[in-house]
């Protein structure tokens, strides 16, 4: 899930100060709003605590646009630091790790005041701020600061990460206010019925179920009759069924008649928090995953248990196994853990694996805990979303050795080694970490999740050994839009290649890391630079990508090299993972989401409810009047075969292509500017004034069905045509915009000058309109589908012969226009807002900002720090189960998290689905067949369909090859003769007509088969080695 986009132009459309509003195309806007946006801007935040949790934290903070971030810190930078803390290098050890940090946290964001405070914490320091976090700090400090805090409203963090553990808390405060729980757009639905009543109940239209749910909170519009609700404030409803909810009493209101809207309506929502010292006693756990549900109230304990052992030694406890009998120093932490407990039930080897692992620091942890915290301080600050209330504790034990634990995991095996892998060889030893170096891993894709994929593949040291590798690539060039969430780019990198300058900054942050850059894009033109030796030499691959067709590919691509995937994504606070292995799980292929709901035919050119039809019908607009008709009359001029080809299009469609080329050529063609600004006004009253009028001709406002309903109803809203008026902002935005792109699309120079335009208008004459009879408008998409429009030949060669030839237009070409959203200067997105609002005005529906037509016409995909690095923090979790090789099924996680909620939730892998036939084939089968016999020669096809009889009691009755079939039981008899002592290869070039390409080392047949008893059966694909 990742896209760009561009919020230039903010000040005029929401009276913001640009410089409030951070760097332009701030992906996070799309996510919080502004007014959410404007509340962050003001807010000073402390990060106390610069490890690897502390940067995690302050780093997505920065990139989200805080007002301030002062970094707190007095200790130096140890050896230790370098296991997560990506802004530390190995020079800076000895210096304070805030101020080695400042300047490059400062890089991020120049919009956020960065600043660094090396005194200890006191009363006078806190009291500057709105937020305070605090990461790696002791118990008592929580306390006093967590005192402090409460009572002078001052909202405060808590976070900590020990190994594969993690903490975090929340208190904002005896009231905080959440304006919009959940962040999703609020729900409308169309009105078919009111009931009078006490509950009245209404009925919606049957179209799509109304999503509301009980304790919503709901205004009314348009409503007929019934006209009190109009007037109501937000009313509660309770639920009845997928189409009905009941309101308040009715039964005094007048009579329903017809329509209306009914819209959802944000309520605000009032949370009270305790202050940490009384939500140590009585804790609120959030749970992460509901198959560890036991866990959160024994970790609670078992940090506080933690935390007396550090304040008595000064230390974390020594590694020592935790399966042995309990001694040492996990021993003390459980003796501890039980005095907090008192007479709990506590899960010993829980309390004692958290001391075993309290010297552990690992990357993707502190990414994920660093995530969810920096959301909860954005929460804080801006009203926006659910906060954690109160506790959060997190394990990933799966991560650890499904066996031999006790060998593997001994005292020697994680001792420090003054190694900057030292916190991550503390949890899981050196053995791990040596094949980890070793590892030879694919990053597909170096946007936002590629970037935070690298920076923990440098951390954990993946590829970073003499025999390992990792390689990214990214076709695309840096835009500044990527700035603000792909956080290994810096400006100066805008319009350099994406894979190149991540893959510096990545070894910037581990030397040692063998990465490699490439620009291919990946997918089956590039299959001879990606080829077997590439895939065969992976241990595993890592998507970052923004497209379901490319994530397919690559899935396909692993299932085929039989090679594990690291598959994740997001969308705003959303965010998933799935991890693919082979011969355990199903790939990403075996279940996907259901196709996206178009929105018919009909409504967008007659009867559109909603501003995303207007939206959609702009973009149409869009192409149909300046890309496709330049494309076409390119064609017409340059390839000679264009008008045999357009001849032979289904339906109309070559009436309509030829029209939009004569047009183009002929009658609308512009000589200057002055022309393209009429042709604009025309296309104005063509679309705004007399289409309209022709619609309401067919289907006058009364007008009924034959059923005795109003035709005009439900969901269809009655139009009026709008009249010209040069003096209108709106309609002198369009004109400008359209007769600019107009102008671009035949290379004449346009203008800006608004005032020079509206006299030009004024000089425009439009011919009169008067609506047809006999104009067919098609009510649906189903009419619209059984019409069998019949092609006027006539017509045809009248426009074929009004059609200039090329030769009479030496030299002359169009220039089509692709649609660019992130361009202000370019007259698109003018063009877009311009053209829906005029149509949403024509029908009567609320028109949408430009912030809003850019979010849905531009088909953005929000996108946010925080939930890009909990996500990949959550991957590359998985990511330390594949190394190991672990094969329980048990061990690995789905994750699934909704920040806004908040919402963290886990399921195990699904079980490979086998195919439907006896031997239970998965899809990770096959059949191997060496193509090459002992004496050097290929096997023929003769012997291809006796080593299948043989070997596998299957009698072949066809064969392909791509779309290539090379053999059928029904061929005729001398065909076959042909090609049964042909070599397979000589079969497939012969038939496909194409070469084999020195880099294909297998081919992939499909094969039809009979068992023994002639019935067919279902069989994996063969993968025919050559080479």
């Amino acid at each position: 899930f990742k896209t760009s986009n561009d919020l230039l132009g903010f000040q005029g459309i929401f009276g913001v100060p640009s410089n409030l509003l951070g760097p332009p195309d701030d992906l996070l806007v799309y996510v919080l709003g502004h007014e959410a946006m404007k509340r962050m801007q003001t807010s000073n935040v402390l990060v106390s605590g610069l490890r690897g949790l502390g940067v995690e934290v302050a780093k997505n903070l920065v990139l989200g646009g805080v007002k301030s971030v002062t970094l707190h810190d007095p200790e130096p930078a140890s050896w230790s630091d370098l296991a997560s803390q990506f802004y530390l290098r190995e020079e800076d050890v000895g210096r304070s790790r805030a101020e080695a940090t400042l300047p490059r946290l400062a890089e991020l964001n120049s919009y956020v005041a960065v600043s660094s405070s090396r005194e200890p914490l006191s009363q006078e320091l806190l009291g500057t701020f709105q937020v305070v976090v605090l990461t790696n700090s002791p118990l008592e400090e929580q306390l006093w600061v967590g005192d402090f805090c409460h009572s002078h409203g001052i909202k405060l963090v808590v976070a900590d990460t020990r190994g594969l553990f993690g903490q975090l808390f929340c208190d904002f405060g005896e009231d905080m206010v959440v304006s919009d729980a959940n962040g999703e757009q609020p729900l409308s639905a169309m009105v078919s019925m009111v009931t009078k009543g006490c509950p009245g109940e209404v009925t919606c239209l049957d179209e799509a179920r109304h999503g509301f749910e009980s304790g919503d909170f709901v205004t009314f519009t348009e409503v007929e009759g019934m006209e009190e609700l109009n007037r109501c404030g937000p009313v509660e409803i309770r639920v009845l069924g997928p189409y009905t909810f009941s309101i308040g009493d009715t039964s005094g209101y007048g009579d329903y008649v017809r329509g209306g809207i009914v819209s959802q309506v944000k309520m605000p929502k009032h949370i009270h928090f305790k202050r940490l010292r009384d939500a140590l006693a009585e804790p609120e756990l959030l749970v992460t995953d509901f198959g560890k549900a036991e866990r959160p109230p024994v970790l609670h304990r078992a940090w506080q248990g933690l935390h007396r052992f550090l304040r008595q030694h000064g230390r974390a406890p020594r590694p020592c196994p935790p399966s042995l009998p309990p001694q040492g120093d996990a021993a003390e932490v459980l003796a501890l853990t039980k005095e907090v407990a008192a007479g709990a039930e506590l899960d010993e080897e829980l309390v004692r694996e958290l001391a075993f692992q309290a010297t552990g620091d690992l990357a993707p942890v502190n990414a994920f805990i660093g995530g969810l915290a920096a959301q909860e301080v954005m929460k804080a600050v801006s009203g926006k979303f659910t906060p954690i209330t109160q506790w959060l504790y997190f394990d990933a034990l799966e991560c650890l050795p499904e066996e031999n634990r006790d060998t593997l995991l001994t005292e020697e095996q994680c001792r420090p080694r003054n190694s900057r892998y030292d916190g991550q060889i503390a949890v899981f030893g050196a053995e791990l970490q040596a094949k980890l170096g070793a590892q030879k891993y694919f990053v597909v894709g170096a946007g936002a999740i590629g970037c935070e994929l690298l920076k923990n593949f440098a951390m954990v040291g993946l590829g970073c050994g003499p025999e390992g590798s990792v390689t990214v690539t990214d076709m695309d060039t840096i835009e500044k839009s990527n700035l603000n969430r792909q956080f290994l780019f810096r400006p100066w990198d805008v319009t350099k290649l994406k894979s190149e300058r991540a893959a510096a900054a990545a070894r910037e942050m581990n030397p040692a890391l063998r990465v490699c850059s490439r620009t291919d894009r990946v997918g089956p033109d590039t299959e001879r630079v990606y080829d077997d030796d590439f895939f065969e030499g992976l241990d595993g691959v890592a998507n970052a990508l923004d497209n379901v067709d490319a994530r397919l590919y690559m899935d396909r691509r692993c299932v085929y090299y039989r090679k594990p995937l690291l598959e994740s994504g997001t969308l705003g606070t959303k965010g998933n993972v799935q991890v693919v292995i082979p011969f355990l799980s199903e790939s990403y292929s075996s279940s996907q989401d259901p196709p996206e709901k178009a929105i018919p035919i009909c409504t967008l050119k007659n009867f559109p409810n909603a501003i995303e039809h207007t939206l959609q019908w702009a973009r149409d607009e869009f192409e149909g009047l300046f890309k496709q008709p330049a494309e076409n009359v390119n064609q017409y001029l340059m390839d000679p075969k264009f008008l045999e080809r357009t001849l032979r299009l289904a339906g109309t469609q070559p009436l309509e292509v030829l029209e939009a080329v004569q047009r183009s050529l002929v009658s609308d063609r512009p000589r200057a500017w002055p022309d393209c600004v009429a042709w604009a006004c025309r296309h104005w009253h063509r679309q705004y004034s007399n289409n309209i009028r022709q619609l309401l001709h067919n289907f006058p406002p009364g007008q009924k069905t034959n059923s005795g309903t109003l035709f005009w109803s439900g969901p269809k809203r009655c139009p009026h045509p709008l009249v010209f008026d040069p003096d209108n902002p709106l309609h002198l935005d369009y004109v400008v915009a359209a007769a600019n792109l107009f102008a671009q699309s035949y290379g004449i120079v346009g203008s800006r000058d608004r005032a020079a335009v509206a006299e030009l208008l004024r000089h425009v004459r439009v011919p009169p309109f008067a609506p047809k009879a006999g104009v067919r408008i098609h009510v649906s998409d189903q009419e619209l589908q059984s019409a069998s429009a019949a092609l006027d030949d006539g017509r045809l060669e009248e426009l074929k012969a009004s059609l200039p030839s090329p030769e009479e237009l030496p030299g002359f070409r169009m220039f089509p226009i692709d649609f660019e959203k992130d361009d202000d200067t370019n007259f698109h997105m003018d063009f877009i807002v311009a053209a829906s609002n005029l149509r949403a005005e024509n029908y009567d529906i609320p028109p949408a900002d430009r912030h809003k037509s850019k979010l849905i016409a531009g088909k953005i995909i929000p996108a946010i720090a925080t939930t890009t690095a909990a996500v990949v923090g959550l991957a590359c979790l998985e990511l330390y189960k594949l190394v190991q090789g672990h094969r329980r099924l048990s061990s690995y996680k789905n994750a699934f998290l909704n920040l806004a909620l908040p919402f963290v939730g886990f399921s195990e892998r699904g079980l490979v689905p086998p195919r439907p036939c006896p031997p239970s084939w998965t899809l990770w089968d096959r059949f191997e067949v060496q193509g090459l016999q002992p004496d050097g020669r290929e096997m023929t096809l003769r012997q291809f369909l006796a080593y299948f009889k043989k070997e596998h009691r299957l009698e072949i009755t066809m064969l392909s090859q791509g779309v290539s079939m090379l053999y059928s039981f029904f061929m005729p008899a001398a065909k076959l003769r042909e090609r049964h002592d042909q070599p397979m290869t000589e079969i497939v070039t012969r038939v496909s007509k194409k070469k084999l390409g020195r880099h294909v080392k297998a081919l992939v047949f499909e094969l039809c088969c009979n068992d023994d008893s002639d019935a067919d059966i279902e069989v994996p694909y063969v993968r025919y080695t050559i080479r």
